[in-house]
């Protein structure tokens, strides 16, 4: 019996295209949910203190690795290309991940800003521009961000894409918190207000 022909092959041809296509559609399906969560956060509201995932399966990890450039803060960070290791082991680290249009990002600055100057001598806030990545921004939204809003912390951007799957950044913006020792002490995902920044280096500063 001779095997059915289709316009586009063989029955078997044809069942295999059409097992691909069906995987390629999961495939799209998936990844579309997986973006629309990595950005919830700067789809949802602006103000406030809005935690939307409280991240803590990589606490006690230690924090990976990566090459950052900056756009302001070389004296502080001793130089224009660092690796993030080399900022470590010091003192307690805040790391902001964040993005030149981001609405949230742009929300807690303020905070950071006003963070920055109580603890500068007891804690780093590292600001890292992920705009480029993740679709909210490039470097010179980022550095137009930071001159609006007079923003003088330490910031900067990388080139590392791997960065968001390290930190497993889920949204935007997000901040971990690194111990003195390296370690990652807690993530949060979503605007923070100076309290919850106070609150969170104060618990590593008491360690």
């Amino acid at each position: 019996m001779d095997t059915p022909v289709f316009s586009g092959g063989t029955l078997n041809q044809t069942l295999s295209k059409a097992r691909i296509m069906g995987a390629q559609r999961r495939y799209a399906l998936v990844l579309a949910m997986a973006v629309a969560l990595l950005f919830a956060a700067c789809g949802g509201s602006t103000n406030g203190d809005t935690q939307v995932i409280d991240q803590n399966e990589q606490n006690g990890d230690l924090a990976p690795d990566f090459l950052i450039s900056m756009f302001q803060g070389q004296d502080v960070v001793g130089g224009q290309d660092i690796n993030f290791h080399d900022l470590t082991g010091e003192k307690p680290i805040v790391l902001n991940f964040w993005a030149g249009l981001c609405p949230p990002c742009r929300a807690e600055m303020p905070d950071l800003q006003e963070f920055s100057n109580e603890y500068e001598d007891r804690a780093l806030l590292l600001g890292i521009d992920l705009g480029q990545f993740t679709g909210l921004g490039n470097l010179e939204d980022a550095q137009e961000l930071l001159n609006d809003l007079g923003v003088s912390y330490s910031a900067g951007y990388t080139e590392d894409d791997q960065v968001i799957r390290n930190y497993k950044v889920l949204g935007m913006p997000t901040t971990v918190f690194i111990n003195a020792d390296s370690t990652i002490h807690d993530k949060w995902t979503g605007a923070l207000t100076r309290s919850t920044l106070e609150e969170k280096t104060d618990e590593m500063l008491a360690r």
